[in-house]
């Protein structure tokens, strides 16, 4: 063989190791986030779960895959999409802020891990054994939504001292969600003097048909339950109650600031990142049996002045000084 030969023969032989090398190397794990909200609406929300990926030492697209399954107030979608997502194996199942997605992926799967966020008692609703001990495959965050829920309605109250007639708006295809609110919340306005109407909605006509009957029925405010699909609709939720001048009480920040006068709830955000923080911790080897289900601490009061100024309303000061932002 001559010289140049030889030399060529080494250099394309070279050339050929990295695309060899990138050939052998494993795919990255997938983790596979399902949630009930937007794509639009979970924007930030996307952004604390990868902080709290990044924390645990996993960087998106670099050594992890995150697919992300946001089905826009669609429950009947739940149980094909965590179908897909076990049949594929994946290496975590992330169900932050949807408890009934944690329900239906603790159904379909005993092996993938699970790694929820949830607003009811985890342990009532037979996703872990016990907080501290959760057991199993599953594991997670429980955000103590419904048990704010006595505490958003006496804020609204607070702001709107002289009204009597309230009505509360559920979702019923959140059956978890809407039986835990519909025991709690309904006592809690009667121990108070509240007369407190139900009415159901699960898609956005019948949002529109509620507020005809909120109008109807002369209803002094309203009480959102917490729901995804509501969130999703914020800003009908805010032109409506605007037109019909209806003061009305959310369980998250986003409804604020798309124009609604108050919520109180926990850091969805703060959620997020712990539910990122323990699936990273996850893939690099921790078993969810032996992580203990953490739960919320933190919870935010927002006001939107601008908002109470278009009501007629006059924030009292001491609900000035509860407020952990006011937007002007």
């Amino acid at each position: 063989m001559r010289r140049r030969e030889f030399i060529s023969l080494i250099g394309s032989t070279a050339a050929a190791w990295p695309l060899a090398a990138r050939a052998q190397q494993p795919p990255l794990p997938v983790v596979a986030l399902i949630n009930l909200r937007s794509a639009e609406a979970s924007v930030r929300l996307a952004n604390a779960f990868r902080k709290g990926l990044n924390e645990a030492g996993w960087v998106e697209g670099q050594n992890v895959t995150v697919e992300y399954n946001w089905l826009d107030g669609r429950f009947d979608r739940v149980s094909s999409v965590i179908a897909d997502i076990v049949r594929r194996r994946v290496a975590v199942i992330a169900t932050p802020g949807t408890i009934y997605g944690a329900q239906a992926a603790k159904a379909a799967t005993t092996t993938i891990p699970i790694v929820f966020g949830v607003g009811d008692d985890p342990v009532k609703q037979g996703l872990v054994a016990s907080l501290a001990r959760p057991g199993g495959n599953v594991t997670g965050y429980n955000f103590l939504l419904a048990e704010v829920g006595t505490k958003r309605l006496e804020l609204l109250h607070g702001l709107v001292p002289k009204a009597v007639r309230f009505a509360m708006l559920v979702n019923p295809e959140n059956v978890p969600i809407a039986a835990r609110t519909l025991r709690e919340v309904p006592e809690a306005a009667r121990a108070i003097g509240l007369q407190i109407q139900i009415i159901n909605a699960s898609t956005k006509d019948e949002i529109g048909a509620a507020f005809d009957t909120l109008v109807r029925d002369k209803i002094d405010a309203l009480f959102v339950a917490p729901d995804p699909f509501f969130i999703s609709q914020r800003d009908q939720f805010a032109t409506l109650t605007a037109r019909y001048r209806i003061p009305a009480a959310y369980s998250t920040r986003d409804d604020v600031e798309a124009g609604g006068l108050m919520s109180y709830g926990t850091d969805n955000q703060e959620m997020y990142r712990q539910v990122g923080v323990y699936t990273g911790q996850i893939l690099k080897g921790a078993k969810p049996a032996d992580l203990p289900v953490l739960q919320s601490t933190k919870f935010e009061l927002l006001i939107n002045l601008k908002t109470a100024k278009a009501l007629g309303i006059e924030v009292p000061n001491s609900i000035l000084l509860l407020a952990d932002e006011v937007i002007e």
